[in-house]
């Protein structure tokens, strides 16, 4: 098989199995939003860390403590991927999984009008046309949900922002994750210590304090770790065969699959009004992709 093949084939799998997420952790609605981040964070350090450990990797993760400017960096970004974590939780958990699919949606065009503000990076007219048709596709969004999609625009924001922070940090991104996870982990575990801790004193039933009450939940809160990696583990591999181009468009399978698992498995409603936001923004989905693929195809 072809490298780009594998590569196609790889980024696949890590994007069906993101567009799943959202059906993982409906298994654990029963257990508050909060703690089910704080075990993803605790059980991602410890995935992460087996993967970097068997891969010999500690040396990278070393050097990454050795540059202050870099530590800095890597701090924001795991603040920005938790509230990121935490949000696709809340939305799959409050009913609005098919709000969170829609904010993987804007992201890449969100990321190209974020270019231009940060770093200068010109637009092409067919580039300003597809963030246009997403903004205009918010626009569209605000009579059918009665608002904002807040959902949509915090975790689009929130990951942009953060590929933002990761442009400037050179750490490769599985020691580049278990860094921010190994940032994230004191505070988590202080939460669960402190629910469990609340819990022992409590009389009656209390809601949270959930690992350990029985089996399949507690199965289901260590597997969030690998449920984290794998994907990106899998994204790594793609990327250093496949262009960068070709990565984004297959990624799109990832809010695809989402918006599915929303609407045929969670029944989530869908109304006139998502049909017009969607076709807006696969609209301008398909220009930025037709336009990256004909930039890159362009001779140096």
């Amino acid at each position: 098989m072809r490298s780009e093949t594998q590569g196609v084939l790889t980024m696949a799998a890590a994007a069906t199995l993101w567009g799943l997420n959202g059906w993982f952790y409906k298994f654990l609605s029963h257990v508050p939003p909060l703690e089910v981040l704080c075990h993803r964070i605790l059980w991602s350090v410890v995935f992460f860390g087996l993967i970097i450990v068997l891969q010999g990797r500690m040396a990278e993760v070393r050097a990454a403590f050795g540059r202050n400017n870099r530590v800095g960096l890597l701090l924001l970004s795991s603040l920005l991927i938790a509230v990121n974590w935490f949000g696709f939780v809340y939305a799959v958990h409050v009913g609005r999984a098919l709000e969170a699919s829609f904010g993987y949606y804007i992201f890449p065009l969100m990321t190209v009008a974020m270019g231009y503000v940060v770093f200068g990076e010109r637009f092409s007219r067919w580039q300003m046309l597809a963030v246009l048709l997403a903004v205009l596709a918010v626009l569209v969004m605000i009579p059918g949900l009665g608002g904002l999609p807040v959902i949509s625009l915090v975790l689009a924001t929130s990951f942009t922002c953060y590929g933002l922070v990761k442009k400037r940090v050179t750490t490769r991104p599985i020691p580049g994750v278990f860094i921010e996870a190994l940032f994230l982990l004191l505070p988590s575990l202080l939460w669960l210590m402190a629910v469990h801790f609340h819990l022992s004193l409590a009389e009656g039933p209390e809601p949270g304090a959930w690992f350990g009450r029985d089996l399949a939940t507690t199965l289901l809160l260590i597997s969030s770790g690998p449920m984290t990696a794998l994907p990106l583990v899998l994204m790594s591999n793609a990327a250093q065969r496949i262009s960068f181009a070709t990565l984004g468009l297959v990624q799109y399978l990832n809010p695809t699959m989402q918006a599915l698992v929303a609407i045929l498995v969670f029944g989530e409603p869908w109304t006139p009004w998502h049909t017009l936001a969607f076709c807006l923004i696969w609209s301008g989905l398909i220009i930025y992709s037709v336009e990256s693929f004909r930039r890159q195809s362009r001779p140096a």
